[in-house]
């Protein structure tokens, strides 16, 4: 039972995690502009969102891999979005993608 559990949580922590980062990209909305510039805005903002995605669907299939993706986003989120300058910031932002990377990747050493 506890290898069941184990198999779901990092997905739908995954899952949760893409929609929180996703909420982020509807402030485009919120600006002046056409409406064609602020669609691309919108879709620009969402690339780590589809990064993520990629990175769960490769997760689902091979967690080890996935797991070590997760964990290098997290960190690489921690550089290119200067997550490390506040704690709060990196903790909502860098750090969830590093636990469900190694979620994913303890799940699959308990599944072996």
């Amino acid at each position: 039972m506890k290898t069941h559990k184990l198999f779901w949580i990092p997905r739908v922590l995954a899952i949760l995690f893409i929609l929180f980062l996703s909420i982020f990209a509807l402030d485009v909305f919120e600006v002046e502009a056409p409406f064609i510039q602020k669609l691309v805005g919108f879709l620009v903002h969402l690339v780590p969102s589809f990064a993520l995605i990629i990175a769960l669907l490769v997760s689902w299939r091979k967690p080890l891999i996935g797991g070590t993706i997760f964990i290098l986003m997290g960190l690489s989120f921690t550089f290119l979005f200067k997550t490390y300058q506040s704690l709060l910031t990196f903790s909502t932002i860098s750090l969830p993608a590093i636990i469900i990377g190694a979620l994913f990747i303890i799940s699959q050493k308990i599944k072996r």
